[in-house]
């Protein structure tokens, strides 16, 4: 009868270092999937911040855009101005010819007044409609960005969502998974900070 008891033991200890194995596996599983998500999370804020300020920034462009753009339509609005005025000069000079008269000199000088203002004018409207193209492209360039970061986001959120599936079920490949996916957020964050 000795000898059945010791044999249960045997048993019952290879049993109890392979559970206790197991759960050393599965606890540094667990302190992998922990380092992984903790990382994927400051990356995840760090993107989430870029991603705000990016958007603001182009933000702050496009209304600048938009008031540089009223300025020109302003501009382009004296220029009318100006050239109706010089054609309203030209019309009285040519009813003065046309009645025989000589046009007095005062006419012609403000129609020429006129034409050159014209000019000085069209070359305000058209800086200020360079510099409005400028911002515009420079807001673009940053929403741009701001769409990557924001994928870079997503992509982290994802991968920190499959690392507690993974830390709940204990799976290797399911961390793995997650561990890709973080991967490629990452890239995705640097690729778009360079």
């Amino acid at each position: 009868m000795p000898e059945g008891p010791e044999v249960e033991n045997a048993e019952l200890r290879e049993e109890l270092e392979e559970e206790k194995e197991t759960e050393r596996q599965g606890d540094s599983l667990l302190k992998a999937i922990a380092l992984t998500t903790a990382l994927f999370a400051a990356l995840a804020a760090v993107a989430a911040l870029m991603a705000g300020g990016t958007v603001n920034e182009a933000l702050v462009l496009k209304t600048e855009a938009t008031q540089l753009q009223n300025q020109a339509s302003d501009q382009w609005t004296a220029y009318q101005a100006k050239g109706i005025k010089s054609a309203i000069q030209a019309a009285i000079a040519a009813t003065w010819a046309a009645s025989g008269k000589s046009v007095p000199p005062e006419l012609a000088g403000e129609q020429n007044r006129y034409a050159t203002e014209q000019k000085e004018i069209a070359m305000v409207a058209k800086e200020k409609e360079a510099e409005r193209d400028r911002k515009s492209d420079e807001a673009a360039h940053l929403l741009h960005q701001h769409h990557r970061f924001a994928n870079g986001v997503a992509l982290f959120q994802v991968a920190i969502a499959l690392a507690a599936i993974a830390a709940l079920t204990r799976t290797r490949v399911i961390w793995l998974v997650s561990v890709a996916v973080g991967l490629g957020g990452a890239t995705l964050f640097v690729i778009t900070i360079v």
